[in-house]
């Protein structure tokens, strides 16, 4: 068989071929079929290899005027089903102008950073500054410098994250506090936001990470009374005048004396859930008079300079004020539930 008739049947056999064609994909499964590599184009080389020197010439300008001829009529092909295929996805997705249009929702402030803007900005009306500190700290600034004893509970691996070379996830902004007073000569003036870590069972009322504003104020002649005062017109400015609030004595070992405020349950109305554990009150936020040994391991003197400190929740404050039962409502991220905050 000569070149000119494997020529003639290749082009009878792509003819065939052609009018078999039922789609775009088609197409170029049949150009890999005549132009791959092992493809039926191919085996002409061999007629050029055992051809003479002196028909090799014209054999060669044979196979490649074929060669341009398939590839010209798959091109042609290929962009004619490229555009049919094209035109009916069109009419398929055609678009109805008479139809209404997609509701489009505007994005919103999550509950606990829209409950966390309005403490800090009723705090900076109050004079205080805002100081962010490290997630990651140190067992001194987290314990150590704020009186924590060695064998304080908090440190235990049960309460706290610890990771490697000595470093852990701060268990409350507190650690803002001695990073702050190590630093900057009183007086100051701070309000720390952040968020927590601590090692707890998750429940209704706590998780293991949660937001937290710690608060402080160093000074001559600070008072517990100061204390008193800042507490209530704070909780008066968030929570409105009438809401009702009490104070219990505790013990913190960063502040001496101590004590937790309480705030009435706005889920039950003081009636008693499981959120405030049927007691009618939720505890919010603990607080006292600096420690002098705080001070001292910051190298201020406790003889001529007095502070309070205290530290609330953000997420306690977040379920009172819209009485969300739950505290893991907050962070499964379900758009039925935090589409209903405005």
């Amino acid at each position: 068989m000569s070149v000119d008739q494997r020529i003639e049947q290749l082009r009878s056999t792509l003819s065939l071929e052609v009018g078999r064609l039922t789609s775009y994909d088609d197409v170029e499964a049949l150009r890999v079929r005549f132009l791959g590599k092992k493809g039926l184009l191919a085996e002409l080389m061999v007629f050029l290899k055992e051809s003479g020197p002196e028909q090799r010439p014209l054999m060669g300008e044979k196979i490649n005027s074929f060669k341009q001829e398939v590839t010209g009529h798959l091109d042609r092909l290929s962009s004619s089903w490229k555009a049919k295929e094209r035109s009916s996805l069109l009419e398929k997705e055609a678009v109805d102008p008479t139809l209404p249009g997609r509701q489009s929702y505007l994005g919103r402030a999550h509950p606990i950073q829209s409950m966390l803007q309005t403490v800090l900005d009723i705090l900076i009306s109050m004079g205080f500054s805002i100081q962010l500190g490290p997630d990651v700290d140190t067992d001194y600034y987290n314990f150590e410098g704020l009186n924590f004893s060695p064998d304080h509970p908090a440190r235990d691996m049960q309460d706290t994250f610890y990771l490697n070379q000595g470093f852990l996830l701060r268990t409350h902004t507190s650690n803002t506090q001695v990073h702050v007073l190590k630093s900057h000569a009183p007086p100051v003036r701070v309000v720390a936001p952040g968020r927590c870590f601590r090692n707890e069972d998750i429940s209704s009322r706590s998780h293991v990470f949660f937001h937290q504003v710690e608060g402080f104020y160093v000074d001559h002649k600070v008072s517990f009374a100061d204390l008193l005062g800042t507490m209530d017109y704070f909780l008066k400015r968030l929570l409105g005048s009438e809401t009702k609030t009490r104070f219990r004595p505790s013990y913190f070992p960063f502040v001496e004396p101590g004590l937790e405020v309480d705030v009435m349950c706005r889920a039950c109305h003081e009636k008693g859930c499981r959120l405030c554990k049927q007691t009618g009150w939720l505890e919010i936020l603990g607080a006292g008079m600096i420690h002098p040994s705080v001070l001292l391991a910051a190298k201020i003197d406790p003889e001529a300079y007095t502070g309070y400190a205290w530290g609330l929740g953000i997420e306690r404050l977040t379920l009172l004020e819209h009485g969300i039962p739950d505290i893991r409502m907050l962070t499964e991220n379900d758009l039925r539930f935090l589409s209903q905050f405005p």
